[in-house]
């Protein structure tokens, strides 16, 4: 008969004994456990090494850019007259500055209508943007009597008017929509036809007034038809003008309001006029943001050094070592980084050559510190060079030829370059004076410039070679698949003689023309070249050349340090200086070492590997666990059964012999 309870035939605490002899049995699933969370913990750690340094990375790499390093403010003296701004080439100086007119747009409004709703006409709307020059303006009319318009060349717009936006309003509409450089809106002068359109140009300056040529319906043309050297229907309500103003008593015109031409890397906001009262505008190097960037730069060493000490450290007052105390990993990351900051960098053509030149050095402690005179006096020295110290930077010793970029595979040093073939653009040039006179039959040219095709069509008319050369420019520059492509050409023209250049530059530029058009414009034999790219050698190997970029060849130290060559003669260029400063190497450091195949991601597949295996162990040891409690369980079951057997024949001997008579 089966026992209903553990213990019941035998008064033994069944379960009480088996459960201590399981707690004996578990011990190494216990040591297992301890294990596992000594594991867990280094992973923990390593993750939070692995932030630390990706935060040291994000650092670092901020700190790469050469112009963290190499700043230049400018500082008006009256901030109501003008505002400024400067790029790290800018000359330090005192710039007297004066302006006497401010850029603005030239702003046009129409007749007025009765309403805004009701159909005005369709057709096409042309619209040309140039100079008005010669002449005289009435300022109560609005209109100009004698003037020529000259086209600025950068391409006409045309806006297309239909049954669907044929009113005031959806001529408005339409122009808007079409983002061809005017903006239209309706005005509400309170007359009897009260409902005027006007029109602003949105580019400021004396080259963009606005030129009108309508195609369609009279009604549209007799609103919106004009030509401020012919037929005006509209009146111009403000003039199209340039700002004026000197520098250093240098008079100077531009069609802006921000100019950043006139002081080599500064650009001027211009908000007022001030003459007669000039107001000094200061161009400084901004010492202050370079000191700002080395104190970061040695906080972010600083920061992550201290990461490292506090997982590998050992506390001797309470005997305690952290977690990764006396990890390989830990140690290699720490010496990799403290061996690029005490290394002395190559390829700088500059003055420094090591942090400590400029006041950054280790302490006793392992910290890096700033000595803030020395900083100082370093900035004060050699203010340029200091960039050189943090970023990727290069140098050349031609004025003509400029540093664009290296890669990866780009080792430091100082490379010869030598350029064989300079970079030229493509062009067609005509074989004669071209046609001045332009009708349906001489009107179409279909052009082809780096490698993309239009048809333009040519305005109807007698022109100079000058206004010829201007209109073809400006009609190709317009179409919109030369634009999308950012594409365009400059028309020049010597005695008549036309020339069309593609404004890039290399074996990919080219132009060619056809249609009705290319023999009036260009003669019967017009000649075609095509671009050739910049050539010549970097560090004695023959470089790739694109355009008028030459980069260097794979294999060598120089791969991929590219320059651009702008001009000069052929042969010997001097020598292209490249280095790579600290934060820039720490920032690629920091890539190998949070790699997929960097030390803390091949420590960390191994710790989660070991979690793995012991979990595969815990796995096998409870399946035994529970083998051998069941067997413990089966013993003790037995034990009752037979201790409870035995106590029953017991019990039943014990009740015979007491039943048996008595001897007296």
């Amino acid at each position: 008969m089966a026992l209903s309870s553990p213990g019941i035939g035998s008064n033994l605490d069944v379960n009480s004994i088996v459960s201590q002899l399981m707690s004996i049995e578990r011990q190494p699933l216990t040591a297992l456990d301890r294990k596992e969370a000594g594991y867990q913990a280094k992973l923990s750690a390593y993750g939070t090494l692995k932030g630390a340094l990706s935060s040291f990375q994000n650092s670092v790499r901020a700190l790469s850019d050469v112009s963290k390093f190499q700043s230049v403010k400018a500082t008006p003296a009256d901030a109501t007259v003008l505002g400024a701004s400067a790029s790290s080439i800018a000359v330090p100086g005192a710039y007297s500055v004066e302006v006497s007119k401010l850029a603005q747009s030239q702003k046009l409004a129409a007749v007025g209508q009765a309403s805004t709703t009701s159909a005005i006409g369709i057709g096409t709307l042309t619209f040309d943007f140039g100079t008005i020059s010669g002449g005289t303006f009435d300022a109560v009319t609005g209109k100009y009597t004698g003037a020529a318009f000259t086209s600025n060349g950068a391409g006409v717009k045309t806006v297309t008017i239909d049954a669907s936006s044929n009113s005031l309003t959806g001529i408005r509409d339409a122009i808007n929509s079409a983002n061809i450089g005017v903006s239209a809106a309706i005005v509400n002068d309170g007359g009897t036809s009260p409902y005027r359109l006007a029109l602003t140009s949105t580019s400021i300056g004396k080259t963009n007034s606005i030129k009108i040529s309508v195609a369609g319906d009279a009604a549209l043309s007799t609103l919106l038809a004009h030509d401020p050297a012919a037929t005006q229907n509209l009146s111009e309500t403000a003039t199209a003008q340039n700002a004026e103003f000197k520098v250093d008593g240098v008079a100077v015109s531009k069609t802006s309001n921000s100019v950043s031409d006139v002081i080599q890397g500064v650009t001027l906001s211009l908000l007022k006029t001030n003459v007669g009262a000039p107001t000094v505008v200061t161009v400084a190097r901004d010492t202050a943001s370079v000191t700002t960037a080395v104190n970061a730069f040695v906080k972010a060493y600083n920061d992550v050094n201290k990461t490292l000490g506090d997982l590998s450290a050992y506390n001797a007052t309470t005997q305690q070592a952290a977690i990764l105390q006396g990890d390989s990993s830990v140690r290699s990351i720490q010496s990799q980084i403290r061996n690029t900051l005490t290394s002395t960098l190559a390829g700088i053509g500059g003055s420094y050559t090591t942090l400590s030149q400029i006041g950054v050095s280790f302490q006793t402690n392992g910290t890096l510190a700033v000595d803030s005179t020395k900083l100082q006096s370093a900035i004060g020295t050699n203010f340029n060079d200091i960039a050189s110290l943090f970023a990727a930077t290069g140098k050349a010793t031609d004025s003509l030829v400029s540093y664009s970029s290296g890669t990866a595979n780009t080792k430091p040093g100082a490379y010869a370059l030598t350029v064989s073939q300079l970079a030229t653009q493509g062009k067609v040039v005509g074989s004669a004076a071209a046609g001045l006179t332009i009708d349906g039959t001489n009107d179409t040219l279909s052009v082809i410039v780096d490698g993309v095709s239009a048809t333009v069509t040519l305005a109807a008319g007698t022109y100079t070679a000058a206004a010829l050369a201007t209109e073809v420019q400006s009609k190709i520059n317009g179409a919109s698949a030369f634009a999308t492509a950012g594409i365009s050409v400059a028309v020049t023209q010597a005695s008549g003689t036309m020339t069309l250049t593609s404004n890039r530059y290399g074996s990919a530029s080219n132009a060619s023309v056809a249609g009705n058009g290319a023999a009036n414009l260009l003669g019967a034999t017009p000649t075609a070249t095509t671009g050739v790219d910049v050539a010549g050698t970097i560090n004695g190997a023959a470089a790739t050349g694109s355009g008028q970029y030459l980069t260097g060849a794979t294999g060598i130290d120089a791969e991929g340090l590219k320059v651009l060559v702008s001009g000069g003669a052929l042969g010997s260029r001097g020598t292209v200086n490249y280095s790579q400063g600290y934060a820039y190497k720490l920032d690629k450091q920091a890539d190998s070492l949070l790699s997929s195949t960097g030390p803390i991601s091949s420590r960390t597949d191994g710790i989660n590997q070991t979690i793995k295996d012991i979990g595969n162990r815990r796995e096998v040891l409870s399946r035994r666990m529970a083998n051998v409690e069941k067997r413990y369980r089966a013993q003790f079951t037995a034990l009752d059964t037979m201790i409870s057997s035995m106590t029953r024949t017991s019990n039943f001997l014990s009740q015979q012999l007491s039943n048996l008579p008595k001897i007296s």
